[in-house]
């Protein structure tokens, strides 16, 4: 049955860019103007967040816009006061869309006596009266049983394969997927069946958290463009120490698609001087300044996907339709021409 309210966007300070952005594409969509709702969300003296909306919410199909990134602990209650704040404003439905979900890599017991705070999350989320999430490429797929509500978890695989289709043109059989590690096969197996290129896999040995020991090729590189692809990229040593072990292995270029840039500490320093050509990332996280200035660093965008799904969303309809090229190109035309 077709929504009678029009979907509401609010947004915390986490990623405002990309909250635009949602907003004048889902603009875009509908034929009329769709703005952020009118709030304040701001800190007291001693770092208290407060939030306040200014418009009227009652009965509202409501989505938060709000990546738990750094700093995560500030952005997750920001997302759990919003959603507060609408609920005792008698919002009819509250869907957060959190682009990156923080503490996803916190989702089991790697040692005794250590907690899952992404299960933790997930019950403050829901608690905060939440009804549904929204995100993208969650680092451990199983996390959305964590929760008591609908989540979908979109994916950023579909968008790379467009930019490779588009930027890699006419080259595309001298191309091999790869993983950085075998936990990530799934993901990289996924862009390779999409672009129809071959697998490969960087093995990885670890003394201790952190440093990486040993790392060995599997598969055919010599001469071969590389592409890694991963969904996570923090200290940016792993992907730029994988880099040099595929040239060390043979292979003419090395390029990555990352989902989620978190890009602390070095890791811009490192990837400036890697030997990657480019890294490519998405928006799900709002780019610092070092980021925006590096020059084999590149965004590509994730609005025409979250709009689509957000509208998907209020209107009822598939959600999982995203994931097919088919149904994303038209999403991303102007972006892509000639895929």
């Amino acid at each position: 049955m077709p929504a009678m309210t029009e979907p509401k966007l609010i947004s915390g300070n986490a990623n405002r860019p990309l909250a635009q952005s949602i907003a004048r594409r889902m603009s875009l969509h509908r034929g009329m103007s769709v703005k952020l709702v009118d709030a304040r969300v701001e800190r007291f003296n001693d770092q208290e967040i407060f939030v306040e909306v200014f418009e009227n919410v009652r009965g509202e199909d409501m989505f938060i816009v709000q990546s738990t990134s750094n700093p995560a602990n500030d952005n997750l209650m920001e997302l759990l006061i919003i959603a507060d704040a609408l609920k005792r404003s008698s919002a009819a439905r509250i869907t957060a869309v959190i682009p990156y979900f923080g503490y996803a890599r916190q989702d089991r017991r790697t040692k005794a006596r250590t907690p899952i705070s992404a299960k933790l999350v997930a019950n403050l989320i829901t608690h905060a009266g939440i009804d549904r999430v929204l995100t993208l490429d969650l680092h451990a797929t199983q996390i959305q049983g964590f929760f008591d509500i609908p989540v979908d978890n979109l994916y950023a695989a579909p968008i790379f394969a467009l930019d490779v289709l588009h930027n890699f043109r006419g080259r595309l059989n001298d191309v091999v997927v790869v993983s950085p590690d075998v936990g990530g096969v799934a993901r990289a197996r996924e862009l390779a069946k999409r672009i129809g290129c071959t697998l490969a896999i960087v093995d990885k040995r670890r003394e201790k958290p952190g440093e990486v020991a040993e790392m060995t090729v599997i598969g055919n590189v010599e001469g071969k463009t590389c592409i890694i692809v991963d969904d996570i990229c923090d200290t940016a040593g792993t992907l730029c120490k994988a880099a040099e072990v595929l040239v060390e292995a043979g292979a003419t270029e090395v390029h990555s698609y990352i989902t989620h840039g978190v890009l602390s500490g070095p890791a811009v320093e490192r990837i400036t001087k890697s030997v990657m050509k480019s890294l490519v990332i998405t928006d799900s996280i709002e780019a610092t300044d070092a980021v925006k200035a590096a020059p084999n660093i590149r965004i590509v965008p994730t609005a025409p996907l979250f709009a689509q799904a957000i509208l998907n969303t209020w209107n009822g309809t598939s959600v999982s339709s995203l994931f097919d090229l088919e149904t994303l190109t038209p999403i991303y035309e102007g972006l892509y021409q000639g895929v």
